[in-house]
């Protein structure tokens, strides 16, 4: 399995500080949190690392049914993967999009923005656009098998699977057995809410780490990183 991490844990420093990290703790990957305060300019640091990109999520909603909200967090959405051109990122990964109401049509209307959004993404990037499945919760799209492949057929995006999110579904296995998924988030909880614990202290099945070929390790605290880092080698 290759490895990496998400900048979630070291959002404030710079790409330089990130790749001597990296380096230090022997990680293949990096997965730069692309929020508006994120810093893309050091490209020739990054480009010894498989290298990948988690579009802004903060205040954006590309299933908004406001049209307004859409299209510009479709707008920001193509900014990052401009951005990315610049650090020579293979993909990046963007939220499906929620909805405000707990309302089925609603969320058949979020679904089609959401395709939409994601079509035009995947039409604009010449980097893979990947979808990230969502927590069980009805606010969130994605969260569930067949709004993921219907997302993937409809637009021709990738799937990236976090095994935290996929923990909090009923059968998190069938995460792991979707086609055309570009890599993981690894992360655990304790199956009912996302809480970005270290791998081994929730309740995933780590049996299933081991159809896992590219993962991320996503969480809040660098050390925990490295605690999950540490669960993973020893599974090999």
């Amino acid at each position: 399995m290759k490895i990496g991490f998400s900048t979630l844990a070291l959002f404030r420093n710079t790409n330089d500080e990130i790749v001597e990290i990296a380096k230090n703790n022997g990680f293949d990957m990096i997965e730069l949190l692309a929020e508006n305060s994120f810093n893309f300019n050091t490209e020739d640091a990054l480009k010894s690392f498989n290298v990948m990109i988690h579009g802004p999520t903060v205040d954006l909603n590309i299933a908004s049914i406001n049209n307004g909200i859409r299209e510009e967090s479709v707008r920001q959405m193509k900014n990052t993967i401009d951005m990315a051109r610049n650090v020579n990122a293979e993909a990046i990964t963007i939220h499906p999009g929620k909805i405000g109401r707990n309302d089925k049509r609603l969320r058949k209307v979020a679904i089609e923005k959401a395709i939409e959004s994601i079509g035009e993404l995947v039409d604009y990037s010449d980097l893979t656009v990947s979808v990230e499945n969502m927590p069980e919760r009805f606010s969130f799209l994605g969260n569930n098998i067949e709004e993921l492949e219907l997302i993937q057929e409809e637009t021709g995006c990738m799937v990236t699977i976090d095994t935290g999110h996929a923990n909090t579904c009923r059968n998190p296995k069938e995460f792991f057995e979707l086609k055309n998924i570009c890599y993981f988030h690894l992360n655990d909880n304790n199956g009912e809410k996302d809480q970005h614990l270290p791998l081994g202290e929730g309740t995933l099945d780590l049996e299933l780490l081991k159809k896992v070929d590219k993962g991320i390790i996503e969480l809040n605290n660098f050390d925990n990183i490295l605690k999950s880092k540490k669960i993973i080698e020893k599974m090999k």
